[in-house]
């Protein structure tokens, strides 16, 4: 059985990759509702932690997901591994939340993961099946977003185009309390789980656990670290969420909400890990691109999908190099 201590360190460093996914990520529930004056930030922030938490709390499938379907079995790695794996992740989550960049999480962790299993065990430890089901929902799921996003707009605008300006501001205004509620809530329900995920693994890793079960003490410390997290904030990606790619108005707001929290449930009753970063900017560009192409600042999204691209190899090299270090010194 291993020493134990490591067993402490996968969880603490699962937690602190849970609370960083938090403040990473609010800008996911709130940037919209903020931009567009519809909730005040600091209010913004803590419905979005309080519903974090409650969403964390949904289900566990996503977490079956991540400890079950990248690694061939939970007998063919260590805790040093998954330590190496959380190091990655939890580098490339910081370093894109100090450069503002809405890079994804999910991304991080599952690049992370694979980096350190492949240095520590070899590609004949990853389960390929589940590792192309897994990039598969994180990639198409973005490219969904966009599409439904831009339907829902089209269909807001059809519906309530024909009233003036001062009616539409007022009324989406107080509509966005709702949808950046469910987002939020949608969020805590597929991203918290992931960590859940890792920590499970370790602990059947460790012999702790009879079965891929996760335990109700980690359900609620992953929801708490993440809520904890969230009320941190992430202001430098809120920024960039809510202005930068296309300047929205509370309509605007309340259709990307809410078509990405749709699009966030689905995944989750499907046991799907999604980026809930890529999902709701490509909600955003669907909506933009609704009122017109020109109004999306490509550019800005280009920025962002090339992060996207360079986080699962740069998380993943990360965590491949902190296990060899790991080896070298105690191993």
């Amino acid at each position: 059985m291993p020493d134990l201590w490591l067993v402490y360190a996968v969880v603490l460093l699962a937690l602190a990759f849970d609370y960083i996914n938090g403040f990473h990520d609010t800008a996911n529930a709130i940037a919209t509702s903020v931009s567009t004056r519809a909730l005040a930030p600091q209010h913004a922030v803590w419905l979005a932690a309080t519903l974090n938490f409650l969403g964390a709390l949904m289900s566990t499938g996503v977490a079956k997901t991540i400890g079950g379907d990248i690694v061939k079995s939970a007998q063919l790695i260590d805790q040093p591994v998954i330590i190496s794996a959380l190091v990655g992740a939890i580098f490339w989550n910081l370093l894109t939340w100090l450069l503002g960049i809405p890079s994804s999480s999910s991304h991080a962790l599952v690049g992370g993961v694979m980096g350190a299993v492949i240095a520590g065990r070899g590609f004949a430890a990853l389960k390929v099946g589940g590792i192309e089901k897994i990039i598969l929902s994180l990639v198409l799921s973005p490219v969904i977003a966009l599409i439904t996003g831009y339907f829902v707009m089209i269909a807001l605008l059809w519906v309530f185009g024909r009233f003036g300006p001062t009616f539409l501001n007022t009324g989406f205004k107080r509509m966005q309390l709702l949808s950046a509620s469910l987002m939020a809530f949608s969020h805590g329900s597929n991203d918290a789980q992931k960590a859940m995920g890792i920590i499970t693994l370790a602990l059947l890793a460790a012999g702790q656990l009879p079965s891929l079960e996760v335990p109700t003490w980690v359900k609620l410390a992953c929801a708490l670290s993440m809520g904890l997290g969230t009320a941190a904030g992430g202001w430098k990606i809120i920024k960039t969420m809510g202005t930068r790619i296309f300047r929205m108005e509370p309509i605007n707001g309340f259709a990307a909400d809410l078509n990405s929290s749709l699009v966030i449930f689905a995944a989750t009753f499907l046991h799907l890990p999604v980026s809930t970063t890529h999902v709701v900017s490509g909600s955003i560009m669907g909506v933009g691109s609704a009122k017109r192409v020109t109004a999306v600042r490509w550019s800005t999204a280009q920025q962002m999908v090339f992060a996207w691209l360079l986080t699962i190899p740069a998380s993943g090299a990360t965590s491949a190099l902190t296990y060899l270090l790991i080896k070298w010194l105690f191993l």
